[in-house]
């Protein structure tokens, strides 16, 4: 991340001002901070203890499309809490075993492998496009949800690690007939010839392309969301990188075009696990990452609910380095400053046998919220 101070001066104060690793003691409210939520399961545990969710100062839950129930929907809103769910967008691999065709095609010509486990899917491929399309709209209709977050929305990869894993794909020939249709350029009919082509003199084309691509899908969601629950809100788990992180990645490897996708999209949800990403000592990175994605996109944090807004989800678990419970609150401090207007805990799955974590968060989470 590359954002010297100087040149964003209305942003001064969210990034200069992070580098304590520890948080003050005791948080203020913050009253710019709408949402403090629990991402990653249905939070049995709280519930079965006899406390309610609003002890921890929680006021929201994100859980996978597929744990959604109306049991669990209507107890979290007992509760007085929003219900948002997480919808796998690009990384449905079970419907490959079925539809092979559907594997995006490497610089080889060949089907690319797992990146470190991680399956994306060709996004050309109108059978799984429509497959996702109503899985989307039924989870929308049988639950009566707040809101819906796209998660892996990107082109094959694994970037959730310190030293990502960026193939460039897909090279299909239904992915190489379409670009050549929509963009008037003509390619080598061999494979492997036109994707070199695509990666040096057609480049800034392919890419173009491709997020055009990306950014399709992110319309018809929004387009089923209108129609199936107006009101609520469509949201997008994403890369948390700036535009020139790891050479251009976010558009050029993942196809992520912030800027074009925002138009559809309510909420962005930036995924700066410190931990994981190789900042294990410095959770001030939270907040310099939620700072350039401000900046980039036009937002402050004191724009009206209707409008566009950032709501990071940061780590507390342990995944890869691990998050120690002295940590807690600064994590949490730099993940709710100005432009997050919302501030979501990742994950519960694992955070439930973590008693400790789970208290701080709650005082944290509590001290902020005093006054909404």
């Amino acid at each position: 991340m590359r954002f010297p101070c100087a040149v964003a001066p209305v942003l001064v104060v969210f990034v200069c001002l992070c580098g304590s690793t520890l948080a003050a003691d005791p948080p203020s409210p913050r009253p710019h901070i709408e949402l403090r939520a629990i991402y990653g399961g249905f939070p049995e545990e709280i519930l079965k203890s006899g406390k309610k969710l609003s002890d921890y100062g929680v006021n929201a839950i994100f859980m996978g499309s597929g744990s959604l129930t109306t049991e669990r929907v209507a107890r979290l809103k007992e509760q007085g809490a929003r219900v948002f769910a997480e919808f796998n967008s690009m990384h449905e691999a079970n419907y490959l075993k079925e539809h092979p065709d559907a594997v995006p095609v490497g610089v080889s010509g060949d089907a690319e492998p797992p990146a470190d486990g991680w399956q994306g899917v060709c996004p050309t491929h109108a059978g799984y496009r429509s497959h996702r399309m109503t899985a989307f709209r039924d989870t929308l209709e049988r639950f009566e949800i707040d809101g819906i977050w796209l998660d892996y929305h990107h082109a094959h990869a694994n970037w959730e690690r310190a030293v990502p894993l960026l193939p460039d794909t897909c090279f299909c020939g239904r992915c190489l007939a379409q670009f050549q249709k929509q963009t008037g350029i003509t390619l080598e009919p061999d494979p492997k010839s036109a994707a070199r082509q695509l990666l040096s003199e057609h480049r800034a084309a392919w890419v173009k392309w491709r997020c055009d691509v990306f950014t399709d899908w992110v319309r018809e969601y929004r387009s089923i969301l209108d129609r199936t629950r107006p009101g609520a809100l469509l949201g997008s788990f994403h890369c948390p990188w700036d535009l020139d992180d790891f050479e251009y990645a976010l558009r050029d490897k993942l196809a992520i075009d912030l800027k074009a996708q925002a138009q559809y999209l309510d909420v962005f949800s930036p995924m700066p696990y410190h931990a994981r990403f190789g900042h294990a000592n410095d959770p001030a990175w939270i907040a310099s990452q939620t700072a350039w994605l401000g900046m980039y996109l036009g937002i402050s944090g004191a724009e009206k609910p209707s409008q566009l807004r950032i709501w990071p989800i940061v780590q507390l678990s342990d995944w890869g380095e691990s998050v120690p419970v002295e940590q807690v609150a600064a994590v949490l401090d730099h993940g709710s400053r100005p432009p997050a207007t919302g501030v979501i805990i990742f994950a519960w799955g694992s955070l439930r046998q973590q008693p400790a974590k789970i208290e701080e968060m709650g005082k944290f989470y509590k001290a902020i919220g005093s006054t909404n």
